[in-house]
């Protein structure tokens, strides 16, 4: 590809570039939720972002220098990343929805935490 800015450019810099953006985003990602309801949030986004960017800086690694750094670094981080991942859905399907302005609030609650209406009792089930 050439040479830009004294940097010898390849398809794989490309996509180790890429990589480190992606996986970078998500930082940015968790500082706009975090900041916006003025609590530390962890997005679904956040978790993906760091999935796609561990996976391709791990191809990085494997399939252009085989580089022990990189592949030891991100062989075995979408295991967490995964299994947030399956917690933020399981816990997004327990949600419980208000009558009254449709917010969503924690499967426990009694009450809307937007409107303060009753919610309709739940059960719950730890092993769900």
């Amino acid at each position: 590809m050439g040479s830009f800015l004294g940097i010898e450019w390849s398809v794989w810099k490309l996509v180790g570039w890429a990589g480190n953006g992606i996986f970078c985003s998500r930082f940015i990602v968790q500082w706009y939720h975090t900041e916006k309801r003025k609590e530390v949030v962890m997005p679904a986004a956040f978790w993906w972002l760091s999935l796609a960017g561990s996976l391709i800086l791990l191809a990085y690694g494997l399939f252009h220098n085989r580089d022990s750094v990189y592949i030891f670094a991100y062989g075995f981080t979408w295991i967490p990343y995964i299994r947030n991942l399956m917690i933020h859905h399981r816990q997004k399907r327990l949600l419980v929805a208000c009558g009254s302005c449709s917010t969503h609030s924690p499967p426990r609650a009694r009450f809307c935490h937007s409107c303060g209406a009753s919610l309709p009792a739940r059960e719950t089930s730890p092993n769900v």
